[in-house]
């Protein structure tokens, strides 16, 4: 049959015939099941398997399902969440015939969780990367391990809404400041990776002198006002024409507190 085809067709080559029929996704599903690998691919659908929600995902052309109990996650609402964001998995089995296989999220966060706990250190900054977002905390993924980013120790400055300022799949940079490898527990804080406008700014600022601000937060007990960036001064609300956020404001500095990096004042006028 070869030997016809190098008649009928000028040019043939059997190395190439060869190449063209290597099937690239199979051998990445195949060295991941046999070197117990992890895969990542965008979670693009919730199908019903058996009367399980199980994830949708693919690694080229073949399809994988990774089911409920697979997961990581406890119900279908929360594993709706990771629609169209990446996860991880390991191949748990495979039907080469029907083109798909399945994969275990739950077995990929343990074995990165493990590595991240022997490598993690006090102080160490890392990478992580956002999985969900709320108006003061944000949830990361520093390695199979999630953690709490609250707002407070997300920059120097106010920071009113965190889903203004980061989105899921943003990758940032954080620093770790409390750690508990016996107990397993991490406390980790964006702004302490990042330098610091304190006491540098107090060579800007000084107590009785009026500065142009941007009001970055309302508070029941005060409104937040912008100087510069990570530098936000605390004053009481008006009496009359409440400040709104975003609006620019002039403000009377009445106290610098250098030890514990805050500024109080009082608005005198809105621009």
């Amino acid at each position: 049959m070869t030997e016809l085809k190098r008649v009928l067709i000028e040019g043939y080559d059997e190395e190439k015939v060869e190449r063209l029929e290597y099937d690239a996704d199979w051998a990445q599903i195949y060295a991941a099941r046999q070197n117990n690998l992890i895969l990542q691919a965008e979670m693009i659908g919730i199908e019903q398997k058996l009367g399980k929600p199980c994830a949708v995902v693919a690694v080229g052309g073949v399809r994988g399902y990774i089911p409920l109990e697979f997961s990581g996650v406890t119900d279908a609402y929360a594993l709706r969440k990771f629609i169209g964001e990446q996860v991880a998995f390991k191949i748990e089995n495979y039907d080469r015939e029907g083109n798909t296989f399945i994969g275990n999220r739950q077995a990929a966060l343990e074995h990165m969780a493990l590595s991240t706990w022997k490598r993690l250190e006090q102080d160490k900054i890392v990478t992580a990367v956002v999985r969900r977002v709320e108006r003061k905390v944000a949830v990361l993924d520093i390695g199979g391990i999630e953690v709490d980013l609250t707002a407070q120790e997300f920059s120097y400055g106010w920071t009113e809404d965190m889903r203004e300022a980061i989105q899921p799949g943003d990758h940032i940079r954080v620093k770790v400041v409390e750690l508990d490898k016996e107990n397993q527990k991490v406390s980790v804080s964006k702004k302490a990776a990042e330098e610091s406008p304190w006491p540098d700014c107090t060579k800007r600022f000084a107590e009785g002198a009026e500065y142009v601000g941007r009001v970055s937060g309302v508070a029941e007990y005060g409104v937040f006002v912008n100087l510069e960036p990570g530098v936000d001064a605390l004053v009481p609300h008006m009496r009359f024409n409440e400040a709104r956020r975003g609006g620019r404001v002039v403000i009377r500095i009445r106290k610098i507190d250098v030890k514990k990096q805050r500024i109080h004042g009082r608005i005198v006028k809105k621009l």
